[in-house]
């Protein structure tokens, strides 16, 4: 998992970049505000940032403040995010009546690049998913868990050993 965090976090530096130079010009070179599907990528990935760090470091320094359905919710957000951002950009795109030079090549890589990262949080939210659904969903992720695959029970009452 920790190669799918790093591809995370690398691809979400560069939707960042790619999305501020794009918010730039259109900031300092245009008359007009940067359009708000370029702002909302900006802004995912910055809270897929926080999020990387809030999944790979809660657990391992405060295991008590680390909870899977908080975890499964942002795989799941972030996904949902980018799937929103990436397609918004696109449309966007599409309609415009030119396009041309580096602010035209940086919005068209930051849809690519968007949906990346789409793929990579779908692709981490079915695995943390599936541990999820194997390990119970009230477990915390580091927590120990029950490797011999033997439901967990309740001890036996002292009366039910004197009845044998």
């Amino acid at each position: 998992m920790a190669g799918l965090r790093a591809a995370q976090v690398l691809f979400a530096i560069i939707v960042m970049g790619l999305t501020a130079y794009v918010a730039h010009w259109y900031n300092v070179d245009t008359l007009t505000s940067s359009p708000s599907q370029i702002n909302w990528l900006l802004a995912v990935s910055i809270f897929s940032i926080v999020s990387v760090l809030y999944l790979e470091i809660t657990p391992r320094f405060a295991p008590k403040l680390s909870h899977q359905m908080v975890a499964m919710g942002l795989e799941t957000t972030n996904a949902i995010f980018y799937f929103a951002g990436f397609i918004a950009l696109a449309v966007f795109m599409s309609r415009l009546l030119f396009c041309r030079g580096s602010v035209c090549g940086s919005a068209q890589a930051s849809i690519a690049f968007g949906a990346m990262e789409f793929l990579l949080w779908t692709a981490s939210a079915i695995l943390m998913g599936k541990d999820v659904a194997k390990s119970g969903f009230l477990r915390r992720p580091g927590a120990a868990s029950n490797k011999g695959g033997a439901p967990l029970s309740a001890p036996q009452m002292k009366e039910a050993s004197q009845a044998a």
